[in-house]
């Protein structure tokens, strides 16, 4: 598994306790374990939920699951 799949993947880990639709960043952040502190990594890569706001437009709202979350933060963030 490459470093993508791998932080894709605990993404949606990270989110299985979620509640969906998230229709706002603060909700989305709340939503995860240790909220903005939650870190995924993989290999040498890290990335901190609190990071998804650089990436995340209010366009992006509402998600309706955490694949979703997952795919729009690994691609933005050039992984």
């Amino acid at each position: 598994m490459g470093v993508k799949e791998e932080i894709h993947a605990q993404i949606v880990g990270a989110l299985a306790g979620a509640t969906f639709p998230i229709e706002t960043p603060e909700k989305l952040l709340a939503s995860f374990p240790d909220g903005a502190e939650t870190t995924c990594q993989a290999g040498d890569v890290k990335l901190k939920a609190g990071d998804a706001g650089q990436v995340l437009t209010a366009d992006d709202f509402p998600f309706k699951s955490a694949k979703e979350v997952a795919d729009v933060i690994v691609e933005r963030a050039g992984l």
